[in-house]
């Protein structure tokens, strides 16, 4: 325990996404080691700047008793990178995670194979059906699915492999009990029972924009292939691409092909380039890996039919019952539309907007954009009739 507050004080001070945690373990005995030996040890280890000295020495290690204390209540476990329990994946990266937070029991990575299926938040249906398939079936062959939680081909990853009653990691780029798509708030209550819900933030920790890159470099380390269903060229799926070239030149990458004037261009792309092998069947992605992993041959009659398919939502409502494949009829309801032109505001207040309402406050939290900043945006787009105000200041799709 005294090391994982210690470690714990590192992060409050220095920060995520860093290869110094890793270095300290290399430098020193234990964290609590490299903390009592105070600023002038600090100084000469030439590790850290200035402002990086000061941030340490004027951040008390009183500040990890709150969050130690808010994870025993939410009943989070704590492991931190010179745990035993500690996935030795993450190790092997430059900037390992110094904490990990997580709800459920973490599955022994290292001697799973484990497969990172990720896309566009802003699905089309195809890829709603591919990637729910996709982790259905590996899931049934004994693969652990990765995926980052998100709306979209995350979404549809994480429920095909619940499906399955198989094994899944949610990785977050915010604290875990942070209110984050609440529309996925069930899922992610599911995974625990079959998996963990990951993140290097601690509780209460809000979702910026810039975490979301710093989690796929852990969506990667933890995966042996990372299998890309639909991602444009500019896709956050492409970082975690990148990710896993850079942390291992050896690391399987696959992609989906698709229609050339859609969402696919990026996917394509990794295929045309040779960075990604096209697959068109999970089979496609076992055999690529050696014998070493041990696969189940599916029963035909298992596998999940388009009908099922077809009511996963991309955004709103997700299944009552993952294990029973219970799920709201969303024949008709409304879905956003692509190529609207909007502008940068206009696009991320839309598709912060459900099928169930959202309250004018709960946006500006998910836009970062002030209330007076907000209403002459949903005013035009009410206008354009992409959007309805119901309930007083709340909004949903039309």
């Amino acid at each position: 325990m005294n090391n994982l507050k210690y470690w714990i004080w590192f992060t409050q001070a220095i920060g995520y996404c860093t290869p110094k945690a890793k270095q300290i373990t290399f430098l020193y005995d234990s964290i609590e080691k490299f903390y009592t030996s105070g600023e002038e040890e600090w100084r000469l280890s030439g590790l850290f700047s200035n402002k990086e000295i000061e941030k340490m020495i004027n951040t008390p290690l009183s500040v990890c008793d709150e969050i130690i204390s808010k994870c025993n209540h939410y009943c989070y476990e704590i492991i931190c990178i010179d745990s035993p329990e500690y996935p030795k994946c993450l190790l092997d990266i430059d900037d390992p995670p110094a904490v990990l937070y997580i709800s459920g029991v973490l599955p022994d990575i290292d001697d799973r194979m484990s497969i990172a299926v990720i896309g566009t938040r802003k699905a089309s249906m195809y890829a709603i059906r591919s990637s729910y398939n996709f982790a259905y079936n590996l899931s049934k062959s004994g693969v652990t699915i990765v995926s980052g939680g998100a709306l979209g081909v995350d979404c549809s990853s994480h429920l095909g492999a619940l499906a399955a009653d198989g094994v899944t990691i949610c990785v977050l780029g915010c604290g875990i009990n942070y209110d984050y798509l609440r529309e996925n708030a069930k899922m992610r209550r599911d995974i625990t029972f079959k998996g963990a819900v990951i993140s290097e933030y601690p509780p209460d920790t809000s979702a910026y924009s810039y975490h979301f890159p710093q989690r796929n470099r852990i969506i990667s380390a933890l995966s042996d292939g990372i299998l890309v269903i639909e991602a444009g060229r500019k896709s956050g799926s492409l970082i975690t691409v990148n990710s896993a070239l850079e942390q291992d030149a050896g690391k399987k990458i696959f992609a989906l092909a698709g229609p050339v004037d859609s969402h696919f261009d990026g996917s394509n792309k990794l295929v045309k380039d040779k960075v990604a092998t096209l697959v068109t069947d999970y089979k496609d992605i076992i055999d690529a890996f050696d014998s070493v992993y041990v696969t189940t041959e599916l029963d035909v009659s298992s596998q999940p039919s388009d009908d099922i398919i077809d009511v996963i939502p991309i955004k709103g409502k997700t299944p009552e019952n993952i294990n029973g494949l219970k799920t709201y009829d969303l024949t008709d309801a409304p879905v956003h539309k692509t190529d609207l032109n909007l502008t940068d505001d206009e696009s991320a207040v839309y598709y912060a907007i459900g099928i169930e309402p959202v309250h004018i406050d709960k946006i500006s939290e998910i836009t970062s954009l002030p209330v007076f900043k907000l209403l002459p945006i949903l005013t035009t787009l009410e206008l354009r009739k992409l959007i309805k105000c119901v309930q007083g200041r709340s909004y949903r799709l039309n």
